[in-house]
């Protein structure tokens, strides 16, 4: 399970020490070496925290804390966020099995990131465009609240049993994606220029590039292919601003 020294479990605005506890234990079963925080809620070194981690006490210990989600993802190169819910309109979900068999197709220098959000209230939209996928754990419909704990073990056994998979392990590998923040910052600089030049208007501006973020994410763009976005912008404007020269 060499890939999981890449893989890290990305808790966002955790609020129970148990809970963070609980992951890093979990970390420990499966072989993720590292936890990491964003904006915690709770003091996750608490003692509860800590008889919770039993033999995930290091990595609790060790555990990276992040301002925000950005920071957090900054050096990931593909990322999947959880959802609670089965439907998310604006927000393609996949399955499970494909997003996870994605992740394993990946070059072994990348750092994946695994993301679960906030006990009561889970990752915004925002915050859920961030990934490359976002997958929905399958519970019942008259009480589908899973605890973050138990959210976070379900997807790493999954993820441990594709991983033990023969037919995935001889997968072709496939070239890292975009980097996220790069992809962020490459779509905000387009959508600028698309207010200015008037293609898109205020009132649409949000909905519209959040269809061109998820039409890029699809196609797997790649960092050069953002490169060359952010080329031709710099040379849109550059023309836009000479035109009468």
């Amino acid at each position: 399970m060499a890939i999981n020294k890449t893989l890290k479990v990305i808790l966002v605005e955790p609020a129970g020490p148990i809970n963070v506890g609980s992951v890093a234990r979990l970390c420990e079963n499966f072989s993720v070496h590292e936890l990491r925080l964003v904006s915690p809620k709770c003091d996750y070194l608490a003692q509860e925290a800590k008889k919770m981690a039993v033999r995930g006490l290091k990595i609790l210990e060790k555990a990276k804390v992040y301002e925000d989600l950005n920071s957090a993802l900054s050096d990931c190169s593909r990322i999947i966020a959880t959802c609670g819910r089965k439907e998310h309109g604006e927000i393609p979900l996949n399955s499970n099995k494909d997003a996870l068999s994605w992740v394993l197709k990946s070059e072994r220098e990348e750092t994946i990131a695994l993301v679960f959000g906030r006990e009561d209230r889970g990752l915004s939209n925002e915050e859920l465009l961030k990934a490359n996928k976002v997958i929905s754990l399958n519970t019942s419909e008259d009480y589908p609240s899973l605890n973050l704990s138990h959210a976070v073990a379900i997807v790493l056994h999954q993820f441990n049993q594709l991983n033990d998979l023969d037919l995935l392990k001889h997968h072709t590998k496939t070239s890292s994606p975009a980097n996220l923040i790069k992809l962020e910052d490459c779509i905000n600089d387009a959508g600028s220029l698309l207010l200015d030049i008037g293609f898109l208007m205020k009132h649409t501006y949000k909905a519209k590039m959040t269809k061109i973020k998820q039409l890029l994410l699809r196609g797997e763009i790649k960092d050069d292919e953002v490169a060359l976005i952010r080329g031709i912008i710099s040379q849109a404007r550059w023309k836009i601003k000479n035109k009468n020269d």
